[in-house]
């Protein structure tokens, strides 16, 4: 690169990652009582970006892949910022906020193109406790075959398939934890994939998010998707090493729902199950196959704040799975509505890799 590119590059990169840290922020606090309140804590993150971004135009054709990237990121990162603005005009407000955090993993996946020959990137996709790691930095930038993201019939709007990311640093003689991670009702796998990506890259696990066959996950009636999922575990693990003693079911709203119905079941091959902001029902541990549930590790998460499902529903299903022989860890958070908290991610692969199955039963 010359020199004018390089100044280029620093003057779009960083506004660009602070803008996609405005928009993380917004995705995690989204609550429609305080909307108004948490946009005005964001400022204007995007002005910068949109300033500097012109810049790209001038780049030459051989920096064409990267300028491509940068813009496709941005234009994304643009995009939400302008359509969450235009939220309190929508008759459907909070419906329209989501919308228009679809930008939001869009945009990530067009920058983590560039994770390894921009260190600033690589950073952003990491667990902030490591972003100074130049040991992993640098094992991370030498990625081997069959790793990063790949995608398997899960193109936007395609319905069933699902999307992998393996560790860069990944060594197919050593095997990994799994983390199938479930996305929320009318969600994409290939979307959800980012509310895990940062983790499983940061800690070594190997991350699949399925998309649901239908327009959320199989909850009540005939259940197809736990055949699907039991089919890309299948492929997953013919392909790469994983530990069978640490495969994680995790979901947010119906996908953590659909994590209790499927991995409670007697045939399930998660060894744990970890239920996000979900819905529960005691009576799903009455017929539940009581030999399934003594000693399973259940990881329960529920914001204080939710409004779609009321914390008591997380409560309940502490004392009944707790009741039935489960090792549960319940965590119930302050400032948490009905959405993901991306924070715990790492706590909860250290409680994966730290509880091992135990087996109850007299």
């Amino acid at each position: 690169m010359n020199p004018p590119e390089i100044e280029d590059l620093g003057a779009i990169v960083p506004p660009l990652l602070r803008s996609l840290g405005a928009l993380e922020f917004i995705s995690r606090y989204l609550n429609p009582q305080d909307f108004a309140a948490m946009m005005a804590a964001c400022g204007t993150p995007e002005d910068d970006l949109r300033e500097a971004l012109p810049r790209l135009e001038t780049w030459s054709p051989g920096l064409g892949g990267l300028g491509t990237a940068l813009t496709l990121a941005s234009t994304h990162v643009l995009q939400a910022f302008q359509d969450l603005r235009r939220v309190p005009e929508q008759a459907d407000g909070l419906g329209a906020a989501y919308r228009a955090l679809r930008h939001l993993p869009r945009a990530q996946e067009a920058l983590y193109a560039l994770a390894c020959g921009l260190p600033p990137v690589s950073r952003y996709f990491l667990d902030s406790p490591r972003r100074d790691d130049t040991h992993l930095l640098e094992h991370l930038a030498q990625s081997r075959p069959d790793t990063g993201i790949l995608h398997f019939d899960n193109d936007p709007g395609s319905r069933g398939g699902y999307s992998v990311y393996v560790p860069e640093t990944y060594d197919p003689d050593i095997s990994l934890p799994l983390v199938m991670a479930l996305h929320g009702g009318s969600g994409h796998g290939r979307g959800f994939l980012w509310s895990w990506l940062r983790d499983a890259r940061t800690y070594g696990a190997i991350l699949v998010a399925p998309t649901s066959i239908g327009r959320t996950w199989a909850i009540s009636g005939e259940d197809a998707d736990t055949p699907n999922l039991a089919r890309i575990l299948d492929a997953v693990r013919a392909r790469w090493t994983v530990d069978p003693q640490r495969m994680l079911l995790a979901g947010m709203s119906d996908g953590g729902t659909f994590a209790y119905v499927s991995g409670m079941e007697t045939t399930s091959p998660f060894t744990h199950l970890a239920p996000t902001s979900a819905a529960f029902h005691p009576m799903l541990t009455q017929f539940a196959d009581i030999d399934r549930i003594a000693g399973l590790p259940i990881h329960i998460t529920h914001g204080v704040l939710d409004w779609m499902f009321p914390v008591t529903m997380a409560r309940e299903a502490e004392v009944a799975l707790s009741g039935a022989g489960a090792q549960v860890v319940y965590r119930e958070v302050a400032d948490l509505s009905h959405t993901y908290p991306r924070e715990l991610n790492a706590d909860i692969l250290k409680w994966l890799n730290a509880t091992p199955k135990v087996d109850r039963r007299e």
